[in-house]
């Protein structure tokens, strides 16, 4: 489960990052299959919120990793 939850952490924040890089650059492409999950016209607002998901998922797989449970 801790596996699973880092690599979602990874994915959602280089992806919300690279989404807003796009946004704001105009040519930066890495992770794009994100941008199909933004609302037209929303693409700021949903890039923030998969960054702030994917650390919260980050710091959510570091609580389980530190408790001890069995994954």
């Amino acid at each position: 489960m801790k596996s699973v939850l880092g690599f979602l952490s990874f994915v959602l924040t280089a992806g919300g990052i690279s989404g807003l890089l796009h946004e704001w650059l105009g040519w930066f492409r890495l992770f794009g299959f994100l941008r199909y999950l933004a609302p037209d016209g929303y693409a700021v607002y949903a890039n923030t919120v998969f960054v702030v998901l994917g650390i919260a998922l980050g710091l959510l797989s570091g609580s389980l990793g530190r408790r001890g449970g069995s994954s």
